[in-house]
């Protein structure tokens, strides 16, 4: 009994410092990516896979997106800025999904972090990916071989996801000195 308590706080201790983590700021490449693949619309749309959508891909998660504090029509500049307010969560899901010992640069990094923005947090952190990753695999390897894979919504390959993740594979692929992983104190 007394173990299954400490065990408890010991998972609970972990969650929060997870949870408090914060990812290194995704740079501008991997914004300009997502910003290239999501489109703008200053309208709510339905999604390939019916999904209401507004801006750079924001999901909405209430009856005509009224969770966001802009207007809609949204303007293109409050647009990006909610992309900059969505990109927060995948860079830190991306951060505390991989393990310590991962080390990534930017570009790799900013691949991931496209990659979650478009899948969600919940199938990058259940992924091979990320798994090989944290198993101490080469990440250029890694991301070549899975980031392709995830082509497909609804059971159907997308064309437009065939080129995302190729884009994604080839931001990874370009040579950068910048870190990104690990990121101190995660």
């Amino acid at each position: 009994m007394v173990r299954l308590a400490i065990t408890s706080l010991t998972l609970l201790a972990v969650s929060t410092t997870q949870a408090a983590c914060t990812g290194p700021a995704a740079n501008q490449a991997t914004v300009d990516l997502i910003a290239e693949f999501e489109g703008f619309s200053a309208d709510v749309y339905n999604d390939p896979t019916g999904n209401p959508t507004v801006g750079y891909g924001h999901l909405c998660q209430q009856s005509g997106c009224s969770e966001i504090p802009y207007s809609i029509p949204l303007s293109e500049a409050d647009g990006k800025q909610l992309l900059a307010d969505d990109v927060i969560p995948p860079q830190d899901c991306i951060t505390t999904q991989t393990a310590e010992a991962v080390t990534l640069n930017a570009n790799q990094y900013g691949a991931l972090v496209s990659w979650a923005y478009n899948v969600g947090c919940g199938n990058s952190g259940s992924s091979s990916l990320i798994a090989r990753l944290n198993n101490g695999e080469d990440p250029q390897t890694v991301i070549a071989e899975e980031l392709p894979l995830w082509n497909k919504s609804g059971g159907q390959v997308l064309p437009g996801l065939v080129r995302r993740r190729a884009a994604e594979v080839d931001l990874a692929n370009t040579a950068t000195s910048d870190p990104a992983l690990p990121a101190g104190g995660c």
